[in-house]
């Protein structure tokens, strides 16, 4: 019964917990990063540099299929087996890398900034004298009487 007891104890820890809850939010958050990178950055992007569409951009590394009827996208010789050098998809993926290491980074900014100020409100109450001491002086002034 010690291990189930231990192990209750670290799952409910409150680190564990909040290492859980930050996987689920950060999954959550990814994929509105990615939904930004892909549906409004890359457009924009791609614009820019005429239209391009990152997501097609790839060099064929083997031979399409003869009985292959789909049109010639990456998702479409990728469902056929087509080996490819997907190096638009890559760029893509780096700019949603980008973009989510800097929100992150933002935000653990603020998070500090916000902890850095609760420490210095924490550290501008004066600290409650320990027992010890209060004894020490007690009997300072005892000795000090005599």
């Amino acid at each position: 019964m010690g291990m189930m007891q231990e192990f209750r104890d670290f799952a409910v820890k409150g680190n564990v917990i909040d290492l859980a809850v930050g996987v689920i939010i950060g999954a959550a958050f990814g994929k509105i990063v990615d939904s930004m990178v892909k549906d409004l950055i890359m457009p924009v992007i791609g614009a820019i540099f005429g239209n391009i569409d990152f997501s097609n951009m790839f060099i064929t590394l083997g031979k399409v299929p003869a009985d292959f009827k789909g049109a010639m996208t990456y998702a479409d010789l990728t469902k056929a087996g087509v080996p490819l050098f997907a190096y638009g998809n890559f760029i893509t993926i780096l700019i949603n890398f980008i973009i989510l290491a800097f929100v992150i980074f933002q935000m653990v900014k603020i998070f500090n900034r916000a902890k850095g100020n609760l420490n210095m409100e924490a550290a501008a109450a004066p600290a409650a004298p320990n027992p010890s001491e209060e004894y020490l002086k007690e009997i300072r002034d005892a000795l000090v009487k005599k």
